[in-house]
């Protein structure tokens, strides 16, 4: 079909008015239409490093007592049995794991730690602990959402149970381990799933991890709490402490340091 032609004087007459009409919609907006001064964002005087807490953070070990923790298990008022040495705390297997006193929601944490040097093992059994994100447990079982802790320089287990990965879930997006005996540290933004009145899912956990400074965990969605064996699911709960695991392997136990939260 053949185009209609336009006279060249309508055609002007056409882009004329085009024009207008552009020009006048410009004029009528002002840079402040796209501008925002509130809320304003609170102010946060960050750490002397990266290390140290932020001023808003909640310390949660300073390297001097475990006051801020407790004994994994039904006995809330049971003092964690870890070793206090040297501005650090080293695991007591024995002792089991430990709990925030405190319960969170969505927040961001830091947490460093330590394989000894001399360790021993392989695979599985080569300085585990774990990160449990949310602890929801009423008898002392690891029942929650695990950042995994392991040696992994030089050492190879299943991929989505070495360290950086959300156990036997997500797989880490790399592995930027550090030699044992050096300080390792992981940053982590936390959301917590939630949950309708009749308890079912209203919206997954979702969790970013950084691994020395290296991307691990790119905001995934975790299917559920953590499972040895079976498929993960999710059960009810709100606030929820933060565990440090005790492992039963026979290694050499490890350390932790410098670790604090900020509530979102």
């Amino acid at each position: 079909m053949q185009a209609l032609a336009i006279p060249s004087g309508k055609k002007f007459f056409i882009l004329l008015i085009s024009f207008c009409f552009v020009l006048n919609f410009v004029k009528a907006q002002k840079p402040e239409d796209t501008e925002f001064y509130s809320p304003v964002p609170k102010i946060v005087t960050p750490g002397k490093t990266d290390s140290e807490p932020p001023s808003d953070a909640i310390v949660l070990f300073d390297g001097k007592n475990l006051d801020m923790w407790r004994a994994e298990g039904k006995d809330s008022t049971k003092a964690a049995g870890w070793k206090v040495h040297d501005g650090i705390m080293t695991v007591e297997k024995k002792a089991g794991g430990i709990l925030t006193r405190q319960r969170f929601m969505d927040f961001q944490l830091h947490v460093e730690f330590r394989i000894p040097e001399n360790i021993t093992g392989s695979g599985q059994a080569r300085g585990n602990s774990g990160v449990f994100l949310a602890d929801i447990s009423d008898n002392g079982g690891d029942v929650g959402y695990e950042l995994q802790v392991l040696d992994n320089y030089n050492n190879t287990t299943y991929v989505n149970g070495q360290v950086g990965s959300i156990y036997k879930q997500s797989v880490p997006l790399a592995n930027p381990s550090r030699k044992p005996g050096e300080w390792q540290d992981y940053e982590v933004v936390w959301t917590a799933p939630r949950f309708k009145d009749d308890g079912s899912l209203d919206s997954p956990a979702r969790v970013t991890v950084f691994l020395n400074g290296v991307l691990v965990q790119n905001n995934y969605v975790l299917t559920g709490v953590t499972q040895y064996i079976g498929k993960p699911y999710y059960k009810k709960h709100g606030t929820s402490p933060i565990k440090l695991q005790a492992h039963g392997d026979a290694s050499e136990p490890i350390s932790y340091r410098n670790i604090w939260v900020r509530p979102l």
